[in-house]
């Protein structure tokens, strides 16, 4: 294929060109990218493929170095919605049932859907490599150096599915001619036990090499009264090993590999409601037993009498699909498997060549592999209303080349980009019933027996060109201006088969199976292609009023390709996969960023237009994507950081969001899960967050250090559509600890988490018109830790 041998011409050339020149004297020194604070109380962030100061980038952006976010407890990706606005950032998707498969939202931008068929709406970037999948997102933070939050469409410069945004996670590089390392252990309350170490090893006067691992055990707060299974634990190691080779001034190649792995019991799902009325809960009661409930025989119409309350009694027996089955927020009523693991690997290159003083060159590539399964019993009752069970292998490459150039008051990037995605997934659903639509049509009262099992194949092809110019025309005044231009081919190729008892009649019947049931096929033996493409772009203005203080104004324009629908529940018309297109977003931002003193304080305000907005429909039970919405979101974001000289720091910042869905598209033999009067899904109206420190100190350089951290968000919904049992209402939660650093590089602390006790939601999902139930999963309680941690 073309792409096949692009990709091959690419990586070739890109060792060919690394190869040359690393034989060839350099002149220069490229600063390595950071988000660190220096004495001067500067942060260097890359958020424009240079590094730069983040109050000189017209960019709405959070950055942390390693230290603040150790300090503020925040130890994965899931965690830095506690520290930044309008970030949405949660595990367990919705119809993954995996702990480690990302819903990322920023500025009410994102995708809940995580199966594969659908890219993220937010870009996860790892050592400047685009992650393709959900799963894989939901990264630990080890041996880090960094992390920035960009706001906003980032497309003209990071390409890919970030129309909400983007997050970069740097690792630390070696150091070239030191030997050094930190070793750290923590326990805590539910058989809390982690470790992690990394060192730091010189091999030459040019080479250096770094490696580093960790682990973490943990009860689960969320037990099956069926078998006493602990959901919500955590289970999962890494290691993670680069070297540094820097020859001379001019050339350095940075190669980094990781590892991962997590098997743990199951996403901490609990019951949140049951549609009595529905009919698959009338027809998995009636299966049971349940006294007097009743399912229809013949297809509903409006008013038909047989279809009406109550098909399941509120009567409390276990045989009966209604809210009895509840059984608290920390209590799973299920009895089907469960399991949630992923296993991630990866190994990148970046190679930076200096040619003068003007021009320099970087090559990144990248090749990565993803392994998971996810298996939920969705209703969380002892009743088959749903079970999914989703694996997918993955494995992506990309290839990235730019060139930066330096002229004074010109600068300038151009560059090149290449990505290569191929993943298997395998999706089995145990309904309550045969094939729909027509969802009564084909039912008898002979119980539950439908089982979907759809295998996928899907692959993706992008290449992208883009190039931005900045223009300093006075020491006060900048522009900038980009473009970018991406096209993505899509494959789909699948097989959806659906099983029941034979005793059930099927409207388009095949020989009995080898199971012994009656079933019926649908397959996609060709690959269906659809190409996706776009041009877009960004630009901003900057003044700098004084060294203190400037303001800014951007406009970005990003995309988001679509794709091929792969969930069925019966063929669809003409026996072809259904696609959805793609969505864009477009915005316009003002903001402000000062530097007084000690005192840093960042406004931004922005509008976005968010278009052809993906939205999820259903087809009887199935979940299917059209492009289907119109909406507008507005915000204001301000961060301020203060750093005292005698000890006392402050961080803290607030969002505030109004979403407004200005339409939605009808879909011929579809059902909406959305109105125009309801809100867009991971959008809270305001959110808001501090960290206060004390450093007190105690002779020598010990100190003890008392913290404070809180968080503030308000109503949020967790998919489309108002749903009053998986909505949380706002909720503040609180954390606090206490360190102690001793002159020779040991830390001992400890804190508790969620110190208040506070109980709230962090995911929701739903079906309560056909399936009829509705889930959702409480965080954590209280908890405490001790920590040592030693540093040579």
């Amino acid at each position: 294929m073309a792409f096949d041998h692009l990709r091959t011409v690419s990586l070739a050339s890109a060792l060919a060109l690394a190869t040359s020149l690393v034989a060839t004297p350099a002149l220069g020194q490229e600063a390595t990218p950071r988000a660190a604070e220096a004495d001067t109380g500067e942060i260097l962030v890359t958020a424009r493929r240079r590094e730069e100061s983040l109050q000189d980038t017209p960019v709405a952006i959070s950055a942390f170095s390693a230290e603040m976010l150790e300090e503020r407890q925040i130890q994965a990706t899931a965690d830095l919605e506690r520290i930044t606005p309008s970030l949405q950032f949660k595990p367990a998707g919705q119809l993954s049932g995996n702990s480690a498969s990302a819903v990322v939202f920023i500025r009410g931008v994102g995708q809940v859907d995580p199966t594969a068929a659908v890219d993220p709406g937010v870009g996860v970037y790892l050592d400047e490599v685009y992650l393709g999948r959900a799963v894989g997102g939901a990264i630990d933070f080890g041996d880090i150096a960094g992390v920035e939050v960009l706001r906003g469409p980032q497309g003209t410069l990071f390409g890919r599915n970030t129309i909400g945004g983007a997050i970069l996670v740097r690792t630390k590089q070696p150091v070239l001619g030191e030997f050094s390392g930190r070793v750290r252990a923590r326990a805590g309350q539910d058989n809390w036990y982690e470790g992690f170490a990394a060192l730091n090893v010189p091999l030459g006067e040019t080479v250096a090499a770094r490696v580093s691992g960790g682990f973490r055990k943990r009860d689960g707060y969320v037990i099956r009264a069926f078998d006493g299974l602990d959901l919500g634990n955590e289970n999962r190691w890494s290691l993670a090993g680069s070297v540094k080779w820097e020859p001379s001034s001019d050339f350095d190649l940075f190669i980094r590999a990781d590892y991962s792995k997590q098997d743990e019991n199951g996403a901490p799902f609990t019951f949140a409601g049951i549609n009595e009325q529905a009919p698959v809960a009338a027809i998995a009661s009636v299966a049971a037993g349940c006294p007097g409930a009743t399912i229809p025989f013949a297809p509903l119409t409006p008013g038909d009498p047989r279809f009406g309350a109550p098909n399941v009694p509120q009567i409390n027996d276990v045989r009966c699909a209604n809210d009895f089955q509840d059984r608290g927020p920390f209590v799973n009523g299920g009895n089907a498997p469960v399991q949630s693991n992923s296993e991630v690997w990866g190994v990148g290159a970046t190679a930076n060549i200096r040619l003068n003083d003007q021009l320099a060159v970087k090559l990144i590539t990248s090749y990565r592999e993803t392994q998971s399964r996810g298996v939920r019993d969705g209703d969380n009752t002892p009743l088959l209303l749903i079970t999914t069970d989703v694996a997918a292998e993955s494995q992506q490459f990309s290839q990235e080349v730019q060139l930066q150039l330096d002229f004074g008051s010109v600068s300038a990037i151009v560059g090149g980009y290449y990505f290569d995605e191929t993943t298997n997934e395998r999706a089995t659903v145990p309904l309550a019933f045969p094939p729909s639509p027509p969802v009564i049509g084909s039912l008898l009262a002979g119980g539950p027996g439908s089982r979907d099992l759809q295998v996928s194949r899907l692959k993706t092809d992008s290449v992208a060109g883009f190039g931005q110019l900045t223009w300093k025309p006075t020491d006060r005044l900048e522009l900038s201006g980009g473009l970018r231009y991406t096209s993505d081919r899509k494959y789909y190729q699948g097989t959806v088969l659906n099983l029941f008892p034979s005793t059930q009649p099927d409207p388009n019947p095949l020989p009995t199976l080898a199971t012994g049931q009656g079933g019926s096929l649908f397959i996609f033996p060709r690959p269906f292609q659809r190409d996706f493409a776009a041009l877009t772009g960004s630009a901003s203005v900057q003044y700098r009023w004084s060294p203190a203080i400037s303001t800014y104004a951007s406009y970005a324009k990003s995309f988001k390709s679509g794709g091929f629908n792969t969930r069925y529940n019966a063929a669809p018309a003409g026996n072809l996969p259904v696609p959805f297109a793609d969505e864009s977003v477009t915005s316009y931002e003002v903001g402000a960023k000062t530097n007084i003193g000690r005192l840093r304080l960042n406004l931004a305000a922005f509008q976005a237009e968010y278009q052809d907005i993906q939205l999820i429909f259903r087809q009887g039970v199935v979940p299917l994507l059209f492009n289907a919405g119109e909406a507008r979101i507005r915000g204001l974001e301000l961060e301020a950081s203060y750093r005292s000289t005698f000890g006392l720091v402050f961080d803290g910042g607030i969002s505030m969001l109004d979403d407004k869905i200005k339409s939605v598209t009808p879909i011929p033999g579809a059902t909406a899960t959305v109105t125009p009067a309801d809100d867009l899904p991971f959008t809270p109206e305001l959110q808001a967050n501090f960290g206060i420190s004390y450093a007190i100190p105690l002779g020598g350089n010990a100190t003890l250090t008392p913290r404070v951290d809180g968080s503030y968000q308000s109503k949020i919904t967790f998919i489309t559509g108002s749903i009053p049992s998986i909505e949380e209402n706002g909720y503040f939660v609180g954390n606090a600890s206490l360190t102690l650093k001793l002159d020779n590089g040991i830390e001992i602390g400890g804190g508790v988490n969620n110190l208040f006790d506070e109980r709230y939601l962090i995911q929701g999902n739903a079906s309560l018109a056909t399936l009829g139930y509705a889930e959702r999963i409480y965080a954590r309680p209280r908890s405490w830790y001790v920590q040592v941690s030693a540093a040579f």
